[in-house]
Order: structure tokens, then sequence, then C-alpha cells
């Protein structure tokens, strides 16, 4: 597979958890912050981050795991720096209105 077909399916990849993400943020992450009557507003485009880069981990973790095919290129991404510190961020964002009791984004 040529170098230009892998990129376009990562940018794929990102696109298509940007999507997902944005919806688990609106039905599920809203209903769950509601329930622990965390106000759902501010800037929510912080926390459609976070849930998107959480299922990407995930994501990459089932591959890895699991997957055969092309099972280096994603156990490379576990070599990265960025992708834990991102990693980290993300369950920051995710975790953190729970603890303040509201959203602080």
């Amino acid at each position: 597979m040529s170098i230009w077909k892998k990129q376009m399916i990562i940018y794929m990849e990102f696109i298509g958890f940007l999507v997902i993400g944005f919806i688990v943020t609106e039905n599920v992450m809203r209903n769950i912050y509601e329930r622990f009557n965390i106000p759902f507003m501010g800037n929510v485009w912080v926390n459609w981050f976070g849930v998107s880069y959480f299922l990407f981990f995930l994501y990459t973790l089932i591959c890895a795991l699991c997957i055969k095919k092309n099972a280096d290129f994603f156990r490379e991404r576990f070599k990265s720096l960025i992708f834990w510190a991102f990693l980290i961020g993300s369950l920051y964002v995710i975790f953190v209105p729970f603890v303040k009791g509201e959203n602080p984004f």
C-alpha cells in the first residue's frame, strides 16, 4: 500500500473518531454529567476532544492486542510520548468535572 493511501486511512480514522466522539459526548456524556448535577455548558468542545481521543486510544489498544494485520503499526503508537500525554489530558478532561462538581472548561 502506498504511503499516500496509508495517510488517507489515518486521516479518515481521525475524522471518524471526531464524529463518534461528538455523538458520544452529546448523547452519553451530557446525560452522565447531568445525572451528577454537573451543568454541561461552557467550552464543551474540550470534552468532545477528550472523549474522541479516549475512544481513539481504546481503538488503538484493541487493534494492537487483537488484530494481527498491521499490529506493529498500532504498537508503534504506544512508544510515542505524545500519544500518552494526550491520553492523560483526555482522562483529565473527562473526569475532572466529577471532582470539581462543574465543567471547568
